[in-house]
């Protein structure tokens, strides 16, 4: 693999640091626990000893078909037990996972595959449409492909079916050959969710997770945790909390889709102590009509990423449902790291807590210049985990650079935001979405709390349009609760209800009702898509 910028990392190596690597951990973990239940999906459950079996068969198959340390291997399917033993085969085998997104487009696909240079890529039958979508662009490139499910039998005229897994594994054996690897061995690659062009890989080494599996691990993600994943494998908000539970020889149940009153009913079931949700899974969740009915006393945890949890949210989920959350801020980059312990700061909820252990974060200004404490600026970090960089964008990894006066090396996270003085940080809004109005700065995120406030609002958000008078205005985009009075009369009522809470340069333009916001599926708001229609 290609190098790239080395980046370097702050504070002492943790002791725990020297532990195994994860595809030799598991060994450990089939002959201590054997009949432990380890992963759970929509179909079946399977042991310890089961999936360490599994993982062991596909590392010898890929290393008898060529794989070698440090090639790459691409997923392309939903969460099911057949994923994470692929992951896990893929590392006992030496190589470096890059799993992929079925929510991206065929063309998209195709690029990260090439870009990453897969040599092989293993695809779920709901997903085989994409795979046949981009079989011309995929030809060139020398991937073998499998398939995770059995194929129906094709015609002559339609080509040969992919070989399924058990077809590909054949009679290989399971013996337990963990590759040797270093804390510099690439582990995986995860693409951003570009919807243009060929989306950024963001490659983490074995120093990356290591670090981050022993902090998590402190959440209580051990062995006795059973952890709900509801969001997918390819977003590093589910590898955060998925990856420590492995690691330690806990249980991981897998949801192939979100369903709020699936994700009860599990719980319920599996006596569920950890999850790791996004905010609109929180809310959907403690939306549902029958929420109390279940049984959640098993809860001990839940953490919460991808974007700062609503003060609001958290006081309901807190008073609700049983067990402590944890906000979590960070980039996928790394180097930004901060942790809301919200049972012990009830006070800082609008916040996303303090820098982890072994992280820094300062604020900086247009210029590069260091702010205070208490000013708003571009939040920048480093901490002890930190990406390789971009996969063939050296460049790109340098723009994302702030060397402080002292020569360290932090990353820039795009976020506007504060550190309040007893070093609490606050997003305000995504550099880019920022709106300049008049001169004056926007931060969307204080006018959308003002219209979440109101009764009959159940989702918000808030963008930039065209001004002629000043350059750029904010337009509130609601969606109304059920059974709310949508007139003009009503609307016009909660503009100026929002107008009265804000300052005269906040002041919204207009509000319009949507149906819904677009999202991804780790729940973001994608504003992108909201503003296109009016600056087009």
């Amino acid at each position: 693999m290609k190098s790239l910028l080395q980046m370097p990392v702050i504070g002492p190596v943790d002791p725990e640091e020297a532990m195994k690597a994860i595809g030799q951990r598991i060994q450990k973990l089939a002959a201590e626990r054997p009949q432990q239940i380890a992963l759970i999906d929509d179909e079946r459950q399977i042991s310890w000893s089961e999936l360490v079996t599994q993982a062991n068969r596909i590392a010898n198959r890929l290393r008898a078909e060529g794989l070698e340390s440090g090639d790459t291997v691409a997923l392309l399917s939903e969460n099911r037990i057949e994923a994470v033993a692929l992951y896990l085969g893929t590392l006992v085998a030496g190589g470096c996972m890059v799993p992929l997104s079925g929510m991206a487009s065929e063309a998209s696909l195709a690029l990260m595959v090439k870009d990453c240079g897969a040599r092989f890529l293993f695809v779920s039958g709901k997903n085989l449409p994409l795979l046949e979508a981009m079989a011309g662009e995929l030809e060139s490139l020398n991937v073998s492909c499998i398939a995770l499910d059995p194929q129906p039998d094709k015609t002559a005229e339609s080509g040969p079916a992919l070989p399924d897994l058990e077809q590909w594994l054949g009679t290989v054996s399971t013996e337990a050959r963990p590759a040797p690897v270093t804390l510099d061995h690439p582990f995986n690659i995860i693409y951003s969710s570009g919807t243009t062009g060929t989306p950024k890989g963001i490659l983490h080494d074995y120093r990356f997770r290591q670090r981050q599996m022993v902090r998590l691990s402190r959440f209580g993600l051990d062995g006795n945790a059973v952890n709900l994943v509801s969001t997918p494998l390819y977003s590093n908000t589910t590898l955060v909390s998925a990856l420590p539970t492995l690691f330690n020889g806990g249980t991981l149940v897998l949801m192939a889709r979100f369903d709020a009153r699936r994700f009860l009913e599990l719980a319920e079931r599996h006596r569920v102590t950890h999850a790791m949700l996004v905010p609109v899974q929180y809310q959907r969740i403690l939306a549902d009509p029958e929420f109390e009915r279940f049984d959640l006393s098993s809860f001990q945890l839940k953490l919460c990423t991808s974007a700062p949890l609503r003060a609001e949210v958290i006081r309901e989920a807190m008073d609700r449902w049983p067990g402590n959350i944890r906000e979590i801020y960070g980039l996928t980059e790394g180097g930004i790291s901060t942790s809301l312990d919200c049972a012990a700061h009830p006070d800082k909820w609008d916040s996303v807590g303090l820098p982890t252990e072994g992280a820094e974060v300062r604020v900086i200004d247009e210029q590069g210049n260091e702010l205070a404490r208490g000013e708003t600026g571009e939040i920048v970090g480093r901490a002890i985990s930190m990406m390789r960089g971009y996969v063939n964008r050296d460049d790109q990894t340098r723009e994302m650079l702030w060397t402080s006066p002292e020569g360290l090396a932090f990353f820039r996270s795009g976020d506007m935001g504060r550190v309040d003085e007893d070093g609490f940080v606050y997003i305000l809004d995504r550099r880019k979405d920022m709106i300049i109005s008049g001169g004056f700065n926007i931060y969307a995120v204080d006018l959308e709390k003002v219209l979440l406030a109101h009764p009959a609002v159940a989702d918000a958000a808030v963008i930039g349009i065209p001004s002629d008078q000043w350059g750029e205005t904010p337009l509130g985009l609601v969606v109304l609760r059920p059974d709310q009075d949508s007139s003009e009369q009503a609307i016009a009522e909660l503009l100026a209800w929002a107008n009265g809470q804000l300052g005269k340069t906040q002041r919204l333009a207009a509000i319009e009702l949507r149906k819904e916001l677009p999202r991804s599926t780790i729940g973001k708001v994608l504003k992108r898509e909201l503003r296109a229609p009016y600056w087009h």
